[in-house]
């Protein structure tokens, strides 16, 4: 079904909205009809002069939930004139029903369905007065009518309805005011979303993306769901980690069993404290007292438009309004129904556009700006003009209009071809897929370039040391290799070495600007877009084996037990002398010795190593690895790994089937070496600059959430310790020891556990002012940055400039020491201590603070164009943007394949498990494609459903008779049962089991079976349908067919029914 956001506008649409008129849309609109007035007259509106007055001259409807609240007393309508008490947001205010009439310029009434928004002033006076607060808009992907908004300080979220949330869309920066409290919705229970936010973390994907292997939305509403009991509300899906500018009230607010608690001794709540921290704790003790309600509130502004109101993907429809009643009978004079809707379309001069996406609403397209091949095809009739996908843009949305008005840009062809849908996922991520600029195409150098002699003399020469580089088999962009020495004393000396992009991407210039605009490579399974140009990517600096190649180089000597006792940075020269694949490596450490013996075949070597030395490298590299594993797990990291669900293709590229992929043991040699090498390039860049580094950090989980799935966990019967990040990663691996016979349900506690973890991010060290918010809670260590990857991520390449700066800056030092000393290059026992002051295992402070410490570090950040705090900051927010555009364009994509994979197949069965159940609905679990689907049920032909709250029972079963239905009665079931279900009789399905023969199956395949159901639904599988009645609860497994919804003419996505049996088919 496509989703038509009826539920944008609470107000049905009385009129045709008014767009921006060309002078012949003027001319047709003045002889058309005027339309109809309101028949009771409202008083005009205008916007406000002060907070308070929009306060009290509208509010958003009371819940279904709530009893109707009382009329203001005179005492509040007295209070509310004279202004007194306004700054507290819990005041009840006047209701505003319906849309409001106001006054145009030139004195003719119009209709409101909005409140106008504050100006910026206003806004900013009501931040101070803590009557507004500000945060990221989040809306219900399963209700358009219901959004979300996270404020700092308090530890529920925001619900706002209907038109309360003004014309703002998901992603949006809002101010918005709180309700009062007798508005405030019903709280049923503790929730744990199921979908990451837009920007959320997985935090095995984000440790794993260290190791180069680049080539590989439904919530619950704590509202309405629990895990063990869905009680059929709309979800909230999970909200990211944001920044707000609201007070830092948050330190005051604790939560005990999800509600919230202020401290009385709370010193920043005092008598000087703002007027936004009362505020706050106002409302939080509010919420202490009525810990059963939601709070509810409104936006009154939009502070910073979301970036997605700019890509927008979406199908055409006819616009169903009508002028007047001539030109609809004009209408039905030409044909069919739906030819008539599109024809409509070129009369009324408007057309829809129906979003791909369910967070955001119905739009309005004007004809006159659409391309003359679409204007043309409208005037014609043309009903496939609804399957065409476009890309538009929101030009506007005024408070007259219940849509917002927006103007195709793009058109990407007919929907339901894989690569038509890739085009539009680009798009609406914003990621560019052009080729790169002339203009930074002539900042490489030309085909004849080779190493210069003074580069050669100015680097360490690491060309005779064994060097290899582990990547996936398909990789042409390799931009990490690693180096192995044994020295004496049981030392072994390990490379880590980094392609040096930063040598050819200069500061300042078009192809350093192109870089930073793509920001990040995007992987989407067949198709890559680079950040660099792959003449750069591929060629100049890639690390191919059997050539020189410039690289930025991390040493360290290890000892026997694994620690490091040196530590040594700098610009190098390398020659890989081969390129191994993770399937390789795995097979050469193998104790198979088949498997050994198969891979050393294949093994190509380049140079005068042997691959006697190859191999004996990477076992040795193999044990090392693993015991800096255990050392970092013992230090307090975590680790949510979970097997993943891939996409096969056939010798055509065309998605064929899916598997689930686990990583290798030859993926953490890689891993741990580059964990390695980002955390101490992160040391060394925030201690030499420490207000304009680039890090990444990971924040804390809320701890609320952690505390639900601790819940969770614990209904299951399962002990979960959060209370540090090593303690989680201890619980998750005791409860993985007792879940050995059910992998399915430790996959869905990891699955929720992800789902619990805030997004990492980039961000300037001058921005974080307490240290403590630097660290990484999933790798539990204090510093951490990006190096290791410049090819396909620019803050990599910000890095490695700052980076270069700290080497040029310790060399100036040294050498001015020298100088100043009078030594002559003599080293003594002191200098000896600072011979690596800056870039050595343990940084000299004293070095840096002295003044030629001072002027080496200043010259040497100008001289390699080291970023400010302020810019830096500004390119870690672009950063942190781009990074959760690839990702949601990554698992769209993903997604998308999956999709095919069904659609060619037509069907699939799996097993599943009930993670939630209702009267209206479940939710399940589909370990094949590791995601959440809900089914549907109520209201469905057929079918009889019996809900037992009591014990949290769902018992479906086949309707004998039809129910009676009354004369003159418009009730009927909504959807047929075909919908919900795939139903087969177990006599057909014995005659097909019957005609199987004997060994016919191949091991761990599918069995082939005769289509017996319904719709001529092709399943094969050897899953066999529940058979009815089918009695379910909570984590129980029942079998379902998956399937392929959309495409053609609306979005994209993977159903779920049940596969059941009946003789009543």
């Amino acid at each position: 079904m496509r989703a038509t956001g009826d539920l944008t506008a609470a107000v049905p649409i009385h009129a045709t909205p008014t767009p921006p008129q060309t002078e012949e849309e003027a001319e047709r609109r003045r002889r058309r009809r005027p339309a109809r007035r309101p028949k009771q007259p409202a008083t005009p509106v205008s916007a406000p002069p002060t907070p308070q007055a929009v306060d009290v001259a509208a509010g958003p409807s009371p819940s279904r939930s709530m009893p109707p609240p009382a009329r203001p007393d005179a005492r509040l309508d007295a209070a509310a004139q004279a202004g007194t008490r306004l700054s507290c947001p819990l005041l009840p205010r006047v209701e505003a029903r319906g849309p409001v009439v106001g006054t145009s310029p030139g004195g003719a009434p119009r209709r409101l369905f909005f409140q106008p928004h504050w100006t910026e002033q206003v806004v900013e006076d009501a931040l101070k007065r803590g009557t507004v607060f500000t945060g990221k808009l989040r809306v219900n992907a399963h209700n358009r009518n219901e959004a979300y908004c996270t404020i700092d300080g308090i530890p529920v979220d925001i619900l706002i309805t209907g038109t309360a949330q003004n014309r703002a869309i998901e992603g949006d920066i809002v101010a918005i005011t709180v309700d009062p409290v007798v508005y405030w919705t019903r709280m049923k229970g503790q929730n744990i979303a199921s979908n990451p936010a837009p920007g959320g973390v997985s935090v095995s994907r984000e440790v794993s993306e260290t190791n180069g292997n680049h080539s590989l939305k439904k919530g619950q509403a704590d509202a309405s769901c629990r895990f063990e009991k869905c009680s059929n509300g709309q979800p909230v899906p999970d909200r990211m980690h944001n920044h707000h500018n609201n007070s830092g009230f948050s330190q005051a607010v604790m939560c005990e069993n999800g509600h919230a608690i202020v401290p009385e001794n709370y010193e920043g709540l005092d008598e000087g404290s703002t007027e936004s921290a009362r505020a706050l704790q106002r409302i939080c003790s509010v919420i202490c007292s009525h810990p059963s309600r939601r709070p509810t509130g409104k936006v009154v502004s939009v502070i910073k438009k979301s970036p997605r109101r700019g890509a927008v993907v979406g199908f055409l429809a006819p616009f169903s309004e009508f002028p007047d009643g001539e030109q609809r009978n004009q209408m039905n004079m030409q044909g069919s129904k739906r030819m008539n809707h599109i024809a409509s379309s070129s009369l009324t001069g408007l057309v829809h556009l129906l979003s791909t996406d369910p967070k955001f609403p119905q739009m309005i397209v004007s004809v006159s700006t659409l391309p003359d091949s679409i204007r043309q095809r409208l005037k014609e009739g043309d009903i496939a003009i609804e399957k065409e996908l476009v890309g538009a843009q929101i030009d506007d949305w005024n408070e007259e209009s219940p849509y917002p008005w927006a103007r195709v840009v793009q058109l990407f062809g007919k929907g339901g071809q894989v690569e038509t849908h890739m085009d539009a996922i680009l798009f609406e991520n914003e990621i560019c897929g052009t080729q790169f600029l002339s203009k930074s195409m002539a900042c490489l150098p030309d085909m004849s370039w080779k190493i210069p002699q003074e580069e050669l003399a100015a680097r360490k020469d690491l060309r005779n040391v064994l060097t290899f580089t582990i990547d996936p088999p398909t990789a042409s962009d390799l931009d990490d290799a690693i180096s192995i020495e044994t020295l004496s004393g049981g030392i072994v000396r390990i490379g880590v070495h980094i392609a040096d992009v930063s040598y050819f991407v200069h500061p300042e210039t078009t192809l350093d600007a192109e870089a930073e605009r793509r920001s990040t490579s995007v992987y989407t399974l067949r198709r890559k877009v680079s950040m660099l140009p792959s003449r750069l990517s591929e060629e100049l600096v890639s690390l191919n084996p059997g050539v020189d190649r410039l690289a930025f180089s991390v040493i360290w000597d290890i000892d026997p037990r694994g620690s490091i006792v040196n530590r040594w940075i700098g610009r190098t020269i390398i020659f890989s002398c081969c390129k191994l694949s993770y399937d390789l490596v795995q097979d050469l450490i193998s104790s198979d010795a088949n498997q050994f013996r198969s891979a050393a075949a294949s093994l190509q070597v380049h140079g005068m190593l042997k691959q006697e030395d190859i191999i004996k490298s990477l076992r040795c590299l193999y044990e090392i690895s693993k015991n800096l594993k255990d050392i970092r797990f013992k230090a307090g990291a975590l680790s949510l790994d979970t097997s993943k669900p891939m996409i096969l293709f056939d010798e055509d590229g065309a998605p064929c089937d899916s598997y689930r992929y686990k990583r290798k043991d030859a993926c953490f040699i890689v891993e741990e070496l580059m964990l390695l090498a980002n955390m101490a390039a992160a040391e060394v860049i925030s201690n030499a600059f420490p207000d304009c580094a680039l890090l990444r950090r990971h924040p804390e989980p809320n701890p609320r959430k952690l505390r639900e799935f601790e819940a969770f966990c614990a209904k299951n019967g399962f002990e979960l310790d959060s209370s540090s990040s090593g303690q989680l990663h201890l619980s998750i691996c005791r409860i993985k020891e007792e879940l050995q016979d059910d992998p399915v349900l430790f996959d869905i506690l990891m699955f929720y556990a992800s789902k619990q973890m805030q997004s990492a991010e980039y961000f300037c060290t001058g921005d974080v002012i307490s240290k403590d918010d630097w660290a990484h809670y999933a790798l539990s260590v204090p510093l951490y940055t990006h190096f290791t990857s410049p090819l396909r991520r620019y803050p990599d390449i910000i890095v490695h400039r700052t980076l270069s700066a700290v080497i040029e800056a310790e060399k100036m030092y040294l050498k001015q020491r020298e100088i100043s000393t009078g030594r002559n290059g003599v080293k003594t026992k002191s200098c000896e201590t600072v011979d690596r002051c800056f870039t050595g295992l343990q940084f000299s402070k004293d070095a840096a603070e002295t003044k030629e410490g001072r002027e080496a570090l200043y010259a040497a950040a100008k001289k390699f164009k080291v970023p400010n705090s302020d810019y830096l900051g500004e390119a870690a927010e672009y950063c942190n943007e781009r990074k959760w555009a690839s990702r949601r364009a990554e698992e769209a994509g993903q997604k998308l394949y999956m999709w095919a994979v069904l659609k060619r197949n037509e069907t699939m069965v799996s097993n599943a498990r009930v993670l939630g159940v209702g009267p209206r609905f479940m939710s399940v679990y589909v370990p094949k494609l590791s995601m959440e689907r809900r089914i549907y049920y109520d209201e469905v032909e057929g079918l009889s459903t019996e809900w037992l709250e009591a014990t949290g029972t769902l018992v479906l079963d086949a309707c004998r008779n039809k129910p009676a239905q009354r004369r003159g009665s418009q009730f009927k079931c909504s959807r047929a049962i075909e919908e919900v279900a795939v139903v087969v009789n177990p006599s057909e399905l014995m005659l097909s089991e019957d005609k199987d023969e004997p060994g016919a199956i191949e091991a761990g395949g599918p069995a082939a079976a005769d289509s017996v159901l319904l719709s001529d639904d092709a399943v094969k599988a050897d899953v066999a349908p529940a058979a009815l009645p089918l009695v379910i609860r909570y984590l129980s497994d029942i079998p379902v067919v998956l399937h392929a919804i959309g495409g053609e003419d609306s979005p994209v996505d993977i159903g779920v029914r049940l596969y059941i049996s009946s003789y009543f088919k």
